[in-house]
């Protein structure tokens, strides 16, 4: 089965996802400014977090598909398996937003981008397993570090969340900071892929 439904089926629910979170947000009653932070500002921010989060996945998705030569089962439900954890980024972002940051919502959300990154490792595994040893997208990833930390990141957020009091206290600014940086890691651009889709034509030469 080639690529091209699994991709196009995986942007559609990306879409989605972006839209539903979009649509969450509070609409300020007043018409200025102040209005404006006082009813949205939050949402916003946590609205930009998980968007970047989708983006992230979306390119990666992307790449990763740029080496896969078919799909198979396995690579079926494992691409459905990561789309379930980012089609819960809207309830998390919103239930996080509207608790005022508290506690076990902070949690959900850390649990949730936890889920995601498991999922997409995987995807990642079940793919490497189908090519030969060598395999285009085992040579991309290498020893994937950034794969690796990503989770190791989240637990630590979930866990500086748990160990909060009240809404905002000090170790939910900590445990936000552990979900920030982790998305500002992916956001440096990563040419794993990129170098190996261009060392592939002169491979075939």
């Amino acid at each position: 089965m080639p690529t091209s439904r699994i991709e196009a089926f995986s942007d559609g629910v990306l879409a989605i996802v972006i839209t539903i979170m979009v649509l969450q947000l509070n609409v300020p009653a007043g018409t200025d400014l102040r209005a404006l932070w006082d009813t949205t500002a939050s949402g916003a921010l946590v609205y930009l977090l998980s968007f970047v989060y989708v983006g992230i996945y979306w390119n990666n998705h992307h790449h990763m598909f740029q080496l896969t030569e078919r799909v198979t089962g396995g690579v079926l439900w494992a691409n459905l398996h990561l789309l379930f954890w980012l089609s819960l980024l809207p309830f998390s972002t919103a239930w996080m937003d509207r608790s005022h940051f508290a506690r076990t919502p902070v949690m959900v959300f850390g649990v949730d981008l936890l889920g995601a990154a498991i999922a997409y490792f995987v995807l990642q595994r079940v793919i490497v397993r189908l090519q030969a040893d060598g395999g285009p997208l085992a040579r991309a990833i290498g020893r994937d570090l950034k794969g690796k930390l990503s989770p190791v990141l989240y637990v630590a957020g979930i866990v500086a969340a748990w160990f909060s009091r009240t809404a905002l206290d000090p170790a939910i600014w900590v445990s936000l900071g552990f979900f920030v940086v982790t998305a500002l890691v992916w956001l440096v651009p990563d040419r794993r892929i990129e170098r190996v889709l261009a060392e592939e034509p002169r491979a075939d030469a």
